[in-house]
């Protein structure tokens, strides 16, 4: 086999590779957006119903207290909101820090690509 003809040989291996691997990042990508999309559209139905029975709350409390405690009832509201708001900003920031990172499996592949270029010992990992 001459060098010529070796070399295209791991050009086109090096391709499949490498398309290989953007298939399988493209699939991820595709996968993951379908998941952000399910739990936007999820978390959007959640908040429009969550307001309305939260509307009909606020008004509830008030009309059941508006002659003798108007003020302790919207005062006991805010902080109540004030409280929820906390805890929410609170589990987003958890959230936010303890998310997987992009693309696992599209990385993982390309660390055993990577070393089995660099001839490691796979069956380890």
């Amino acid at each position: 086999m001459s060098i010529t003809a070796a070399v295209r040989r791991i050009g086109a291996n090096v391709l499949d590779l490498a398309r290989t691997r953007l298939e399988l990042a493209a699939i991820e990508l595709q996968e993951g957006a379908q998941r952000v999309f399910g739990y936007l559209a999820w978390a959007v139905a959640a908040a429009v119903l969550g307001l309305f029975a939260l509307g009909l709350v606020i008004l509830f409390v008030l009309v059941l207290f508006w002659d003798t405690h108007r003020l302790a009832a919207v005062g006991g509201m805010a902080v109540l909101f004030i409280l929820g708001t906390l805890f929410a900003v609170m589990r987003l920031r958890a959230g936010l820090a303890a998310r997987p990172p992009m693309l696992p499996a599209t990385l993982a592949e390309l660390r055993k690509d990577a070393a089995a270029l660099k001839g490691d010992d796979l069956h380890g990992v």
